[in-house]
């Protein structure tokens, strides 16, 4: 059997290795601008727990955490919508809402709990599923963590994040960049639904 040339052996070696489609490496990637955002950033969402200050007013202050339904639960107000706002916006609306029993309320909205944030990773770990990050610990290398790890069949240099939020953006990770604190890897923030694949 006559073995087959060089070029032919190089030729379908980058061929097997350009099967993993449309992809950009975390240290190129570029995340859209926020230019259609709120202001003050942060839009609160269920799972949320905020810490509602009515100055001088401790009877109507509350520490309340956003239901499922968006709504919080405030003394003299019962239930109020928060999820969808900026704490900024939602503040407004309460001090508008307790001229009722207060002449100037002056109304302050911290978020004291984040929601955790779920990152799905599936294929090669351990224990595929969806988890909960907390914001200030939602790396690629926590959640492949949370997950078990790699599989002995994992390809270390096949690792992407599925992004949805700026047209399905996949960017790719080498397992060696991660654990190293090479490049971008390292920093790189995950955000809530995103979907880790490892090939």
């Amino acid at each position: 059997m006559r073995a087959l040339p060089l070029p032919l052996i190089l030729a379908a070696g980058l061929a097997a290795c350009a099967d993993v489609g449309k992809y950009v490496w975390v240290d190129d990637y570029a995340p859209p601008a926020a230019t259609d955002g709120p202001r003050d950033g942060y839009v609160i969402a269920p799972g949320d727990t905020l810490q509602v200050r009515v100055f001088n007013q401790d009877a109507m202050s509350a520490k309340a955490k956003v239901r499922a339904d968006g709504m919080v639960t405030l003394p003299f107000l019962n239930d109020v919508k928060a999820a969808g706002y900026t704490p900024t916006v939602l503040a407004e609306q309460l001090q508008t809402r307790f001229k009722d029993f207060v002449n100037t309320p002056v109304v302050t909205i911290s978020l004291e709990e984040a929601r955790p944030q779920l990152v799905s990773v599936l294929g090669e770990v351990a224990r595929p599923g969806q988890f909960p990050l907390a914001p200030a610990r939602s790396s690629v290398l926590e959640a492949l963590a949370l997950a078990g790890g790699l599989t002995e069949y994992a390809k270390k240099d096949r690792i992407f994040v599925l992004r949805q939020g700026d047209t399905a953006t996949r960017i790719r990770f080498r397992y060696e960049a991660l654990s190293h604190a090479d490049g971008r890897a390292p920093g790189f923030r995950l955000q809530d639904g995103d979907v880790i694949v490892v090939e």
